[in-house]
């Protein structure tokens, strides 16, 4: 396979092939991805589009048809699936689940583009979605839009909820907080030429009530959220082959990684199911080995007592103490 092999940095490579067009047939894009630590904040996806005239200038702005894969950042994460559109790459209206997860271990994407305008994705040969391009992705006009024409009537009432008119603040209701300290008095002491004129403290007032509010009740003249009436979307125009694209020429990896070290093997781009699956075998048995391996290690972890980490501390500061270099006599 091709590996990342250092931290914080951009990593691009691509590699080039006789152009086809999946028009009429399933596309299916196939790799094996492996981190080998927390990539922390970076991607492990594939772009694949036209032909390149300049395979050395493959990067951020090399138009592609399809990018798939992971990428993470932080707690923000996710399994990327975008499309390019007339120009346009759309993404997702909803994101797919992240499952690059388990560091040491194997994983294998499987994206299937179908001839109905539908799409598959496969992570560790789990089914992790299933459906449209017309409707999950973005690349369409609105069938429907709101009728610019159609105005909210003046009577119309938004409020759910009312004042109650019945409900009145009772006479004896206090708000004030504080209150004149009737019992204080002013110093014998005192002189309103040189302290100024004396007021009395305030206090607490034991009668307050807090701030008073009116009861609010359901208001019976309340129709509900408005919303202008839907309307045919002139500029709607349908198109039956948004899943074909008539030239794939690379396939590349265009990534940014704070943690390297990620593995990317056994890459396939075919129209044969049968082809991809003969690769996602080789997926499955190291990925069982790997997996055996890693519940080798976290169980030796486990199995690894309080007593034999402190014979180790004091080990370790015994060597410490031998690797002092002796006093000089004075």
């Amino acid at each position: 396979g091709i590996q990342t092999s250092e931290d914080s940095k951009f990593f691009g490579l691509s590699a080039g092939f006789d152009s086809f067009s999946n028009e009429g047939k399933e596309l299916i894009i196939q790799y094996q991805a492996k981190y080998e630590k927390d990539v922390e904040c970076g991607g492990g996806y594939v772009k694949i589009g036209p032909k390149m005239s300049d395979a050395t200038t493959f990067g951020d702005p090399t138009v592609y048809n399809i990018m798939f894969g992971p990428d993470k950042c932080g707690y923000t994460k996710r399994t990327h699936l975008i499309f390019n559109y007339k120009g346009k790459n759309v993404l997702k209206k909803s994101d797919l689940a992240y499952k690059q997860e388990g560091e040491g271990t194997s994983h294998v994407y499987r994206l299937v583009v179908k001839p109905d305008n539908t799409v598959l994705v496969e992570i560790d040969e789990e089914k992790i979605y299933e459906g449209s391009l017309k409707e999950d992705w973005e690349m369409l006009a609105a069938k429907e839009i709101s009728d610019p024409d159609d105005k909210k009537p003046s009577d119309w009432v938004d409020d759910s909820m009312m004042d109650d008119p019945e409900d009145k603040k009772p006479a004896d209701w206090v708000e004030e907080k504080r209150m004149v300290d009737t019992d204080a008095k002013k110093p014998d002491d005192w002189d309103d030429e040189e302290d100024g004129e004396w007021e009395a403290p305030t206090k607490d007032n034991p009668e307050y009530k807090g701030d008073w509010s009116v009861k609010r009740i359901s208001n019976p003249g309340y129709k509900g959220f408005w919303e202008a009436k839907k309307i045919a979307n002139p500029e709607y125009v349908d198109e039956e082959a948004l899943y074909s694209y008539a030239d794939f020429g690379f396939i590349g990896f265009d990534l940014w990684q704070v943690k390297g070290g990620s593995i990317f093997d056994n890459i396939i781009i075919t129209d044969d199911k049968s082809e991809a699956d003969v690769f996602a075998k080789k997926w499955k048995a190291l990925s069982e080995v790997e997996a055996a391996k890693k519940k080798e290690e976290d169980e030796a972890k486990k199995a690894e007592t309080p007593e034999t980490k402190s014979e180790d501390k004091e080990d370790d500061d015994d060597d410490a103490e031998d690797d002092k270099p002796d006093s000089e006599e004075m």
